[in-house]
């Protein structure tokens, strides 16, 4: 890690600007890494005094994915900068996607000096409108004796109910300006920077009713989403699942449980074709009489379009926010912190009458281990791991062997979250597996792997890319240089944008041009970076770069040329003959 250039000695109350203030109050709540450029410069300047260590991203996108990443992996609200005008409109993307993810990020946005206000000083834009739709809470601070005041505002919203973004603007004139604090005035001590904050539980009587449902049902199951991860409610959930509960997750919930647990599922929703790991399981989803839905959104990917669930079953919704309860499936509503909330219900269940559960443990895991076996027979009929150019589900099987339950594995959007999430295993409950689900943007795979790897520089990180999200952040590989963050990045280059070709194809029939793209070397490109790059071509090849890779002190770029025409089992894709080119 970088090593700060000054002693960490806070200045003196006296000589106290705004930046100072800032720079405090952040640390009070814990706050560690800033990720910004160079503006705030007084921010930057007065951060050091305060044990703050500023991760210096290439582009603003890209720093609000590396704060979204630490967010989730570390459980404390991350803080990532921008200056007025364009470098705040680059925030919006990992804002908005974080929103819908519901990561706690505080966003402090440098304005224009207040005397410069509506009068188009350079860069002016109405801040106000521009985060409005993709943070919780937008404020401005007009007073320099009033930051503290707003910085735990501003962490608290982050940090409470479901969380999420929030912008703080703070004017050029507020950081250089001493406050005129009042000595009388209270003083604040809040530490407000982990999250959740708040932690709630459901409505006993609720809960009372849940377990009664569960324990009279004959054919129950608990799908978990990323809920469970943001509330930290992994350990809650295994327990549950010991009393003989089937637990499915989404993507954003994998690792939720160990997936070699017998009664682990694994990820359904709309990649359970064939080759899928969940393809022959489908029915313990769709033929549940209840089903248990924790920190689950219901969307569109995770239900397949809606049609996997069932529709005659009788649905338990836990989740923090209670809008989203029975937003797509009307629910008994358990509204409150997963955390809690399971740990009542685990021991509410364990005053019911499981005999129903556990008489039927022995069948219900035989049938998950069959359907296990018949997804490995797949694999070895419909997959060639020997083709060149490589198969993506070979990477993923020689990235699965090598992993630990610590090992963090990052996703771009697109077809490398799912490759992530249906090919590899999670080893133990709680490993973090980090896929942008929010609003599945391309090019957070990089930042992510930054991000998460500050949060935890001791574990390995492995991100998963596509040549089309990775060429949206190639320049972040100075970055990883520069603050010394070393990852492993596997860029399947195949040429194409994948997912957009072969939804063409398969909705058209045809695809459009800009599917296709000019050959790239990435591993040239890391090279000429400073960085480490390798280019695998033959499928035997990609293990022993990898382990290398994992051993190294820098950022590895793996560049495997992939085939164009494998694609993930989607459902969609199914019997589409247009994708056999």
């Amino acid at each position: 890690m970088n090593v700060m250039s000054k002693p960490a000695t806070p200045t003196t109350t006296d000589n106290m600007t705004g930046a100072h203030v800032l720079a405090a109050a952040l640390s009070r709540h814990g706050v560690k890494e800033i990720f910004g450029q160079s503006i705030p410069s007084a921010l930057f300047l007065a951060a050091p005094d305060y044990g703050i260590r500023q991760i210096g991203y290439r582009t603003e996108n890209a720093g609000a994915a590396m704060a979204d990443a630490f967010a989730r992996v570390s459980g404390k609200v991350s803080v990532v900068t921008a200056q007025n005008g364009p470098a705040a409109t680059l925030l919006v993307p990992g804002l908005a996607e974080a929103l819908k993810a519901s990561i706690p990020i505080v966003a402090i946005v440098q304005d224009v000096s207040r005397r410069f206000t509506d009068k188009n000083a350079f860069q002016e834009l109405d801040h106000f409108a521009l985060f409005g739709g993709v943070a919780k809470w937008v404020r401005r601070v007009a007073d320099p004796a009033r930051i503290d005041d707003y910085v735990d505002m501003a962490f608290a919203v982050a940090a409470t109910g479901r969380p999420g973004p929030v912008v703080l603007l703070v004017p050029l004139d507020v950081l250089d300006e001493r406050p005129d604090i009042d000595p009388e005035a209270p003083r604040r001590d809040a530490r407000l920077g982990t999250f959740p904050l708040d932690r709630t539980v459901a409505d006993p009587a609720r809960i009372a009713e849940a377990a009664s449902l569960i324990a009279k049902a004959k054919r129950p199951l608990v799908i978990a989403g990323g809920g469970v991860h943001a509330s930290q409610a992994a350990a809650e959930v295994e327990a549950l699942q010991a009393l003989g509960l089937p637990v499915a997750t989404t993507v954003m919930g994998k690792g939720a449980v160990d997936e070699t647990n017998p009664l682990s599922l694994g990820v359904v929703g709309y990649f359970m074709a064939p080759r899928g790991r969940s393809s022959h399981l489908r029915e313990l989803v769709t033929e549940a009489d209840v089903v248990l839905l924790i920190g689950n959104r219901t969307n569109q990917n995770g239900t397949d379009s809606w049609s996997l669930y069932p529709k005659d079953a009788t649905f338990i919704h836990l989740d923090i926010d209670g809008g989203e309860i029975g937003r797509n499936y009307e629910a008994l509503r358990l509204a409150g912190d997963a955390k809690l909330t399971v740990a009542a219900l685990t021991q509410a269940l364990r005053g019911e009458d499981l005999s129903a559960i556990t008489g039927g443990r022995k069948a219900l895991e035989d049938k998950i281990a069959a359907g296990r076996a018949a997804h490995q027979d797949d694999m070895k009929r419909l997959v060639d791991l020997d083709a060149s150019p490589v198969r993506p589900e070979r990477l993923m099987a020689d990235l699965d062997s090598v992993l630990t339950p610590d090992s963090i594995v990052v996703a771009d959007a697109s077809y490398s979250s799912i490759w992530v999430a249906n090919f590899l295993t999670a080893r133990r409950a709680g490993q973090r597996f980090i896929t942008p689900r929010g609003i599945a943007g391309l090019g957070w795979g990089l930042p992510y792997a930054l991000g998460a790897k500050t949060a935890r520089p001791d574990a390995p990180v492995v991100c998963l890319t596509g040549d089309g999200g990775f060429g949206h952040v190639w320049s972040e590989m100075e970055t990883a240089r520069r603050m010394k963050l070393p990852v492993v990045v596997i860029v399947l280059n195949n040429q194409i944008l994948g997912y957009q070709k072969h939804a063409e194809l398969s909705l058209f029939g045809n695809f459009t041009d800009v599917c296709d793209f000019e050959a790239v070397d990435h591993a040239a490109i890391a090279r000429a970076v400073g960085c480490r790059g390798v280019r695998v071509e033959k499928p035997e090849e990609f293990l022993g770069v990898l382990v290398e890779a994992l051993a190294a002190d820098t950022l590895t770029v793996i560049d495997v040329v992939t085939d164009e025409r494998a694609h993930p089992p989607i459902t969609s894709f199914q019997g589409k003959e247009a994708l056999d080119y």
